[in-house]
This record gives C-alpha cells, sequence and structure tokens, in this order.
C-alpha cells in the first residue's frame, strides 16, 4: 500500500465525518447559492476548521464562484479544493543543509512525541542519512525507555544518560558523538511540560545554548508535536509554545484516531508555521513529509466514484 492510500485510509474518519457530506452537498446542490455557501460552511465549522479559518475559507468561495461564474458542481468542488490547498499551505522540506543538522522536537506529553522521533529517524534514514537521537527527556518516567525502543526499530543510535540527568549533559554528549561518528542529522527529545511556561523556555534556551556553542553553523529545526485528535485544543497549544519557542514545523499526530482532521486548516492558518510531517498510523512508516495536495485530495477523493472507473476500466479490458 503507498503512503497515498494509507493517507485515504489514514483520514476515513474527517473524510466521513465531514468531507463526505462536502461532496453529496456539492454533488446534489440545486443551484450555487448563499444556502449552498451556509450548508458548507456549517459542515467545515463542524470539521473544528475553526469559524474564522472557516469564514475566510468560504468568502474566498464566494469570490470565486461570482468572478467565475461558477454554476456546476465539479467546478465547486475544484474551487473549494484549491482554496483548502492554498490555506493548508505547502510543506516545506526540513532545513537539513549542513553535517550535522539538528533537529530539536518538542510538545506536551502524550501527543506522540517519541513516537514521532522515530518515525522521522526511520524516514531520514531511508533517505541514506546517519542518524543519531539523544534523549534529552529526562524528567518524565519511561520516556527514555520508550525512546530506545523506537530508536531500535529505526536501527539508528540512541545517546543517552540516566532518568533525572541535566538534560543539557545529554545534548552536549550527543553533539560529541554526532561530530565523532560525522553523523548527517541530531534528532533531539526533550521534556513535554508546558504548565511552567519559564520552566521550558528556561531549559530550551539551556538546550539551545549549547547547540550553538558545540554547533554554531548547524542548520538547525524545532518541531512542534501536535495530537490532531484535540482539534482546536491542538491550535491553543501551539499558540502557547510560539510563544516559548522559536518553531520552524509542525509535527501532526494521530489523524488516523480523529474526525477533528480539519484543525490542520486553522493550526496554519492561526499559528503560520509549516506542516513539515503527518502520521496516520501507528507502523513506523506511516508518518511522512507533508504534501498539501496529496492531503487534499485524501480528503475529498469520492470512493464511489473511484470504484466505478474501476470496473469500467475492468470492462474495457475485457
Amino acid at each position: 500500500m503507498g503512503f497515498f492510500d494509507k493517507l485515504k485510509e489514514g483520514l476515513a474518519k474527517t473524510k466521513n465525518a465531514v468531507f463526505g457530506q462536502i461532496n453529496e452537498v456539492v454533488k446534489n446542490f440545486r443551484k450555487v447559492d448563499e444556502d449552498l455557501l451556509e450548508e458548507l460552511e456549517e459542515i467545515m465549522i463542524m470539521a473544528d476548521m475553526g469559524a474564522a479559518t472557516t469564514e475566510k475559507i468560504i468568502d474566498e468561495l464566494r469570490d470565486r464562484v461570482k468572478t467565475n461564474n461558477i454554476k456546476n458542481a465539479d467546478d465547486v468542488k475544484k474551487a473549494l479544493g484549491e482554496i483548502l490547498m492554498a490555506q493548508v499551505g505547502e510543506g516545506e522540506p526540513l532545513n537539513l543543509t549542513t553535517s550535522p543538522s539538528v533537529i530539536l522536537v518538542i510538545g506536551v506529553n502524550g501527543v506522540g512525541k517519541t513516537t514521532s522521533i522515530g518515525k522521522i529517524a526511520n524516514n531520514l534514514k531511508k533517505d541514506g542519512k546517519h542518524v543519531i537521537v539523544a534523549a534529552a527527556d529526562t524528567f518524565r518516567a519511561a520516556a527514555i525507555e520508550q525512546l530506545a525502543v523506537w530508536c531500535e526499530r529505526a536501527d539508528v543510535e540512541l545517546i543517552r544518560q540516566n532518568e533525572g540527568s541535566d538534560p543539557a549533559s545529554v545534548v552536549y554528549d550527543a553533539i560529541a558523538a554526532a561530530n565523532k561518528r560525522k553523523a548527517d542529522v541530531l534528532i533531539i527529545d526533550t521534556a513535554g511540560r508546558l504548565h511552567n511556561k519559564s520552566n521550558l523556555m528556561d531549559e530550551l534556551a539551556k538546550i539551545n545554548r549549547i547547540i550553538s556553542r558545540e554547533l554554531p553553523d548547524a542548520a538547525r529545526e524545532t518541531l512542534l508535536v501536535l495530537d490532531s485528535t484535540t482539534g482546536q485544543n491542538a491550535v491553543m497549544q501551539a499558540k502557547k509554545f510560539k510563544e516559548a519557542a522559536e518553531i520552524t514545523g509542525l509535527v501532526l499526530t494521530k489523524l488516523d484516531g480523529t474526525a477533528k482532521g480539519g484543525a490542520v486548516f486553522s493550526i496554519k492558518d492561526e499559528i503560520d508555521i509549516p506542516v513539515k510531517f503527518i502520521g496516520v498510523g501507528e507502523q513506523i512508516d506511516d508518518m511522512q513529509p507533508f504534501d498539501s495536495k496529496m492531503f487534499v485530495e485524501a480528503l475529498m477523493a469520492e470512493e464511489e466514484k473511484e470504484s466505478d472507473e474501476s470496473e469500467d476500466q475492468n470492462e474495457i479490458d475485457d
């Protein structure tokens, strides 16, 4: 199964609960009018897109309908798809222009931060990168052991100390190992505490000082991991973390477990940080770099139409 098929399967809950309704509404409308647009707006808000983001999308769709004199279902759906792609933005590739490059991974406990690190490490290794991971979340019980399991699955080296150790000390050791072993990428796990923003900022600042001192010219990414099942709560988390750190990209997890996948659009709209990875399953290869075109197409795909086309093709082949 290719990743597009996994994406369609993973987004099934959001698609069936929300975008399936959009497909039905667009397909069954009698004319393109304000009633249609209001119905679409209601469905999109139900998808946890957020009222403000939805309003922007519908306003642009309304403008396109008038400007382009749109009158049929296919053109409405095409226009909406184009607007959604533009809304969520293109996924930007990781900045890995130096060896080693550094990826700092942050996020509250429970969002899938540890598994995301393992999956990203696996993704990079498949691309031929030599990856080292630093277990700098030394405060949470079993965090190091969980990360060790995922690093073993990805077949990448883990630099670790005992639970309760100074995270900056772990980072220092990991940088030394990355330099010595000529690693391409160093991924650093961090503590997932958000209840005290000043402590979080102090800890991240300390880690960043170590990186700046030991790897002053390294390309750096700070990725925030968000749990998609929390919908608009993920937007609030992102806003708080943006105040505490210079985030360069988002990692959206658990899209396969939610009907609130529409939150992806409001997260990008309200936070203005590119989505760099999305996860749609529990397997190690179920996380991939974000592709807005593939994402929107997977959400808006019509299974029945694809099935009919497949049957038509079989008749031709016969």
